[in-house]
């Protein structure tokens, strides 16, 4: 209101709210009214009540009441009741697909269906199929008639995650999808009308990868026409708390509870996996806790307030021999396995590939992560 009567314009804020059910999440727009005169006579407020995130435990999906989690907030809010194209960025485990469905009930499309893509481990041939369908005999393997993911999502929402994945001779069907709005599956020379509001995720940096070719430039254009950052865990270090006793609430061991020193302990840590990293952490405590309560010494080594860097050779008298690349990279992974203190999914982005890239070259060399 103070913001109205400097400016005379409209403006919003977006709050916790008291209101008839509680405390809530409120996008609140207030403009005002002038006379005929130019003279402000009052003003006009609408509250936009936002159900998927709340400071409350167990009240919605979406938890927090840092500055970072209520600006990402707005934004969902904001660009969920439209049907713009949204990318979602940020490291990996911050909630990519938490805020993906937050998009979908926020929008008109929420009674339709939200359809989910992963589009790594896809190669070509998987990735088409998956996505446009298949009719009976188009290749081996292929007994019957498939429907794919864009015919299921009609009406609703797809989400592509891992967007960076999608093979470069997929992109180029990808973007004319986008742009035609229009597919037709393996195997058959109908078009069909596709009907979908488009929210992809990345935990890469995509217009790095379109300065290094390895991403069409014109297919970012189209995905990223409201780009929303996700916050790292540490950027929001107000919100462990709340999101520690959320996590456990929602698991097997809800009847158990957190100590004070234990939140205190969490709220000092550095979690590189993110939100993932401390779900996992808290399931282990709770594993290890011997009475109800989990107290700070049942984390164990989980937790740390510096976690150490891996090593690097940079002397090359260092190497008393020469060895092949796999074996070189078997060693490697020897090390980093056995020392690094975090998950399995914290350890991939430390590396900067994917959790399931990394599993498949722990496999490759018969390296066990427990």
């Amino acid at each position: 209101m103070s913001e109205c009567k400097q400016t005379g314009k409209a403006s919003s804020a977006l709050h916790i709210h008291p209101t008839a059910d509680g405390d809530a999440y409120c996008d609140i727009h207030m403009r005002p009214i002038v006379d005929d005169d130019g003279i402000t006579i009052g003003f006009l407020e609408v509250l936009d009540k936002i159900e998927y995130a709340s400071r409350h435990i167990g009240q919605a999906q979406m938890i927090g009441e840092s500055d970072a989690f209520k600006a990402m907030l707005k934004l969902i809010n904001r660009s969920g009741q439209t049907d713009i194209n949204v990318l979602l960025c940020g490291e990996t485990g911050t909630g990519k697909e938490l805020a993906a469905k937050a998009l979908h009930q926020a929008s008109r499309r929420s009674s339709k269906p939200f359809v989910v893509v992963e589009c790594t481990g896809l190669n070509e041939n998987l990735f088409e199929s998956e996505l446009f369908g298949h009719e009976k005999g188009a290749f081996t393997g292929a007994t019957q008639k498939k429907a794919g993911l864009v015919e299921l999502a009609h009406g609703g929402t797809l989400f592509l995650d891992e967007i960076a994945d999608v093979p470069m001779s997929m992109q180029v069907k990808l973007l004319r999808l986008l742009e035609t709005g229009n597919f037709r599956s393996v195997g058959s020379t109908v078009y069909r009308n596709a009907d979908f509001r488009l929210v992809c995720a990345t935990h890469k940096d995509l217009l790095s990868l379109v300065k290094e070719g390895k991403f069409r430039e014109d297919l970012y254009y189209r995905i990223a026409a409201f780009p929303i950052y996700l916050p790292a865990l540490r950027e929001r270090t107000q919100d462990i708390a709340l999101l520690a006793k959320h996590l456990l609430e929602k698991s097997e061991f809800a009847s158990k509870r957190l100590s004070n020193k234990a939140l205190s302990q969490l709220q000092t840590g550095l979690f590189n996996g993110n939100i993932r990293e401390l779900k996992h952490v808290i399931l282990r405590a709770a594993i290890m806790s011997d009475d109800d309560e989990i107290h700070h010494v049942d984390f164990g080594p989980d937790i740390t307030t510096a976690k150490p860097a891996l090593a690097v050779h940079n002397d090359p008298n260092e190497f008393k021999s020469l060895l092949s690349l796999d074996e070189a990279e078997k060693q490697y992974l020897q090390y980093v396995v056995g020392s690094h203190t975090g998950s399995i999914e914290a350890l991939s982005d430390v590396l900067g590939i994917s959790t399931r890239s990394l599993y498949r070259r722990l496999k490759k060399f018969g390296i066990s992560t427990t």
